[in-house]
């Protein structure tokens, strides 16, 4: 049974933040140490049940990405191991989930790009024939793969608070035209490049959200983590077709069976209203989501 981290406690580095995720510290004044706890969260909430191997799983993904699609856009990787700037007796939660990056100025916006119509994407689509203010054809279904890849930011909410989904206007408002265009094309030639390779280990990535930070030179540079289940919308192939005709959501690699599970629930005969704290995760289903994320990893790599 792997042993799981819920949250780490690192005493010989600054700790800066604890985002849903990840705990940052401070290396020095430029440089940051993002350890991948195995925490989840679902709807913006952190669950108390950690997913035990779920950092690692997430770790070696985001690495083998930064890898395959550094010719696209620098990423934040140091190329340093993070394991030399922490004590031995800390070796155990930072061994094969953490990564040593440059300290970047974070871009308030999450570059979010859909290839497929799903989630609030395909609940706003029913509303407006739009999602983030960009028009879509008529007749989608839940599910939809998109004419073309689309740009749809949000706006990163505080800790606690759900992400806001904004126009591009707004994102030229928030950064300014030039960075604006810049984080448009980037993230959807990033897209691009990693649907396409995705299909060819047969799994669909419906859509996926980017972080950006400016590093010194105000060179656009990608960071945090990249095209893992927690940032992207993972579809087996199979499944897909029959799915997609029935109307429902796809089977999926990410952490879509959780946030299924959590629709479903019912505390006292009601649905849980997505405010903390969430409801209790039986051990099945963080076990089969564990299973899910490492399928998924050896897909793609393996």
């Amino acid at each position: 049974m792997r042993t799981a981290l819920h949250t780490s406690a690192l005493t010989s580095l600054p700790l800066l933040a604890r985002g849903k995720v990840r705990d940052n510290y401070a290396v020095g004044h430029d440089k940051l140490l993002m350890v991948a706890s195995d925490r989840l969260s679902a709807f913006d909430v952190i669950l108390g049940e950690p997913i035990p191997g779920k950092g690692k799983l997430l770790t070696r993904m985001a690495l083998f990405w930064f890898d395959k699609l550094g010719h696209l856009c620098p990423n934040h990787l140091t190329g340093q191991a993070p394991e030399s700037v922490v004590t031995p007796a800390e070796l155990p939660q930072v061994e094969g989930r953490s990564m040593l990056v440059k300290r970047l100025k974070p871009i308030p916006v999450e570059a979010v790009v859909r290839g497929y119509l799903a989630g609030s994407g395909w609940q706003e689509y029913q509303v407006s024939q739009s999602v983030c203010g960009v028009p879509l054809p008529e007749g989608l279904k839940n599910a939809s793969p998109l004419p073309e890849p689309i740009f749809t930011p949000a706006a990163k909410a505080e800790a606690g608070e759900h992400d806001e989904n904004i126009s591009y206007e707004q994102v030229v408002e928030v950064v300014g035209p030039v960075l604006a265009a810049e984080m448009r094309r980037v993230s959807i030639a990033i897209y691009k490049a990693a649907a396409e390779f995705a299909l060819t280990k047969g799994i669909i990535i419906a859509d996926t959200k980017f972080e950006f930070g400016l590093d010194e030179h105000g060179t656009l540079t990608l960071m945090d983590e990249v095209l893992t289940p927690d940032s992207s919308r993972y579809w087996p192939i199979e499944g897909y077709e029959a799915a997609f005709a029935q109307g429902v959501n796809p089977p999926s690699y990410d952490k879509q069976f959780v946030r299924d599970w959590l629709e479903a629930v019912r505390i006292n005969g009601k649905p849980w209203d997505k405010t903390p704290p969430a409801p209790a995760l039986p051990p099945e289903v963080a076990q089969k989501t564990a299973a899910k994320y490492e399928e998924a990893l050896q897909r793609l790599t393996g």
